[in-house]
């Protein structure tokens, strides 16, 4: 229950942390690169040493940990984005109901069964997405759905590949928080060549804000990470359980800020979408608790 509660709080204060961004005209690329230097810095000094070596590299979670490196970048930019141009809250609800993935996964990779309930909650899943992240458009302007289908999609393969390195290899804590940083190792890496890229093409000017932003955001970010996975090794529940409830807790908590202190406005569409995305969740959580009903 420690780690449900801490990654649902984690997640959300990401979410907010990405909103201020706009606030505050922090460089979002800028900052996601620190963000990941800090997370480095944070699982080191948590663990109490730097884990990454050519032995390590060796091990057979490392060509796991260069994929999540290159998807955690990739997402964050898109979620920073997506945050900003779409609200907090249909970022947020198509972000977490990305666990129809890994729950469909999960009958292939654990021989998990998927009763009527969970069915008929991946299947309400879809226009729950759809009509949470729907905004009223000017006559002319183009939607922009594609944005939280992209980030339904990449989250989900995202949860997926978090569960299965958790399930094939990392049997205790100290070897969930060293992939941990070798994800965020990798991503630094990319994210750094990128940024000094675009400095040294004139293209970003460097600004000590986004350093702080990025520090900001590094240390709740990492923490999200291995409360995660955590989470999905403390056999508190299934991961077809333990998605989906950590999924609605943060979309629920997340509409909450976003109403009571970002003053975001519910279309009925958008109302529409959160109530079915509820009753989705709800059903696939109730179907396993209480078997394939």
């Amino acid at each position: 229950m420690f780690y449900l509660i801490l990654t649902i709080v984690l997640n959300v204060l990401l979410f907010v942390i990405f909103k201020l961004f706009a606030r505050f005209r922090i460089d979002t690329l800028q900052a996601i690169v620190v963000n990941y230097i800090v997370c480095v810095i944070t699982g080191s000094v948590f663990i109490g040493e730097f884990p990454v070596s050519m032995q390590s590299i060796m091990t057979p979670w490392a060509p796991w940990a260069l994929v999540m490196g290159v998807c955690f970048i990739t997402l964050f930019n898109l979620i920073g984005y997506c945050t900003n141009r779409e609200g907090i809250t249909a970022t947020t609800v198509a972000n977490k109901l990305s666990l129809v993935i890994p729950v469909v996964f999960s009958v292939f990779l654990y021989k998990e069964e998927l009763g009527p309930g969970k069915i008929a909650g991946i299947v309400l899943a879809v226009p729950a997405v759809y009509f949470a992240t729907r905004t009223k458009e000017d006559p002319g302007k183009k939607t922009h759905l594609w944005l939280p289908l992209l980030l339904f999609a990449g989250s989900g393969l995202l949860d997926t590949i978090v569960k299965y390195v958790e399930h094939s290899f990392l049997r205790d804590p100290r070897t969930q928080a060293a992939y941990t940083i070798h994800c965020f190792a990798v991503a630094a890496l990319l994210g750094s060549l990128t940024v000094t890229v675009l400095l040294a093409t004139g293209r970003r000017r460097w600004d000590w804000r986004n350093v702080l932003a990025g520090a900001v955001l590094g240390i709740p970010n990492f923490f999200s990470i291995y409360c995660l996975i955590r989470l999905l090794n403390s056999g508190f529940m299934q991961s077809s359980a333990a998605i989906p409830v950590n999924n609605i807790g943060i979309v629920l908590l997340s509409s909450i800020v976003a109403v009571f202190f970002f003053k975001e406005s519910f279309t009925k569409q958008k109302l529409l979408g959160i109530v079915l995305s509820v009753v989705a969740i709800l059903l696939i959580t109730v179907s396993d608790i209480y078997g394939n009903i």
